[in-house]
């Protein structure tokens, strides 16, 4: 064993048996399980969140391959290191069978560039691809690639798994086996819990404990809850700003205020907060949400909502989430009208895809001297010369007369 090389890399697979989670794809039926037991592999993309598995699994398939296997990291690698990967593989002498499968950790890093490089060997079978990506691949992964490649989405481990691989971890002599350990399971429960799906954080955590507590007068090595608590801190968010998980849990968020959820919106309001996300974007999306999915039916949405943008901007964090989280309450408490969203969403169809006619005369504007004398503003009725300020003239196009855009909905507030 070498101590020297951290615990969650110790402990990754070695054969598709020892692989520990996503039973979706992984079962013994599945697709991707009888393909690499026979060997078959086509390209594939690993898409999931960090410490799911994606590196073991490409250590799982280099261990099971008779191709040649080579490994590169996207965030170190260029252009020269595929040509070189591609020159290797394509060398009888050294490779027999002409073609390799290369692994390519975090493959959203590569550029464009670097990513057509990949194509034409991808294309004519030289390389076959595996990619490993936290960020969804049909975003960052150039569309050829995607189109030559099985997409699986691997997906955060379950509490259980994690225990499964800290128990393997303090019996295995890969693992901490050779340590005298004594640790209740559910200490170890605690601490895939705490882990929130990644396992190399679990695995981290365990090792710190181990390795930051004395031997006891027994000869054992007690980890308790108190000291797993302070090795693994505090539970892992699954949440990146900058990720899949920024565009998911924002969804959500909206989502929520829509559906009337103000519980639900906290929530993914929460999350978005205690993972970095700018305050400002957060109040961005509720003053949308005031005008989409409220709107008339209660018109002081849009003024609390951007309100609370302004004291946002002012304030700053922390003060600001509970600004943000009364404005998020606010509108999901609302009445719901989407009417004027449905209304500008239909009249610039209108416009882009028609014939709409000409602005009647009458409600042109005339600002010069002589420009009456051809129509423009010629028999215009100033609404408020008459009872109520309200006068009945044409204002739609004669092409577009009887148009409905703006239907009011069903509740009293919009009626009115």
């Amino acid at each position: 064993m070498n101590l020297n090389e951290p615990l969650a890399y110790r402990m990754k697979p070695k054969t598709l048996d020892d692989y520990v989670g996503q039973e979706h794809i992984l079962g013994k039926d599945k697709i991707l399980y009888r393909t690499i037991k026979a060997d078959r592999l086509s390209s594939l993309i690993l898409w999931g969140p960090p410490g799911c598995g994606k590196t073991s699994l490409a250590k799982v398939i280099s261990n099971t391959t008779k191709y040649k296997f080579k490994k590169i990291n996207a965030v170190s690698a260029g252009v020269a290191d595929i040509k070189n990967a591609i020159e290797e593989a394509q060398n009888l002498m050294l490779n027999p069978s002409g073609k390799c499968i290369l692994f390519i950790d975090e493959i959203h890093r590569f550029n464009k560039l670097q990513q057509d490089a990949l194509l034409p060997y991808v294309e004519n079978g030289t390389v076959i691809l595996i990619g490993a990506t936290t960020e969804n691949p049909y975003f960052e992964v150039n569309k050829a690639l995607i189109s030559r490649s099985m997409v699986f989405k691997l997906e955060p481990l379950t509490k259980k798994d994690i225990f499964t691989v800290l128990k393997n971890a303090i019996s295995s002599e890969d693992g901490l086996g050779s340590y005298n350990l004594k640790i209740e399971d559910s200490t170890l429960m605690k601490i895939a819990d705490t882990a929130n799906g990644d396992v190399r954080t679990a695995l981290n955590g365990l090792e710190v404990a181990v390795l930051t507590t004395k031997m006891d007068a027994d000869g054992y090595i007690h980890i308790t809850d108190e000291i797993a608590g302070n090795s693994v801190q505090n539970r892992k968010a699954i949440f990146d700003k900058n990720g899949d998980s920024h565009y998911d849990n924002i969804s959500a968020f909206i989502k929520s205020m829509r559906g009337s959820d103000p519980d639900a919106a906290i929530f993914y309001m929460a999350r978005a907060l205690n993972g970095g996300e700018d305050p400002m974007f957060i109040a961005r999306r509720i003053v949308i949400a005031a005008s989409e999915d409220v709107g008339m039916a209660n018109p002081m949405a849009l003024v609390v909502a951007n309100n609370a943008m302004q004291a946002v901007h002012m304030v700053g964090m922390p003060e600001a989430r509970i600004i943000l989280a009364e404005a998020a309450v606010y509108v999901a408490n609302s009445p719901k009208s989407n009417a004027s969203y449905l209304a500008i969403n239909k009249a610039l169809e209108d416009v882009k895809n028609k014939d709409t006619g000409e602005i009647p005369m009458h409600i042109r504007n005339a600002p010069a001297e002589g420009m009456e004398q051809f129509g423009y503003g010629d028999g215009y009725k100033y609404p408020h010369d008459f009872p109520g300020h309200k006068v009945e003239q044409q204002y739609l196009p004669d092409k577009m007369l009887g148009t409905k855009y703006y239907v009011a909905d069903e509740n009293c507030k919009e009626i009115k």
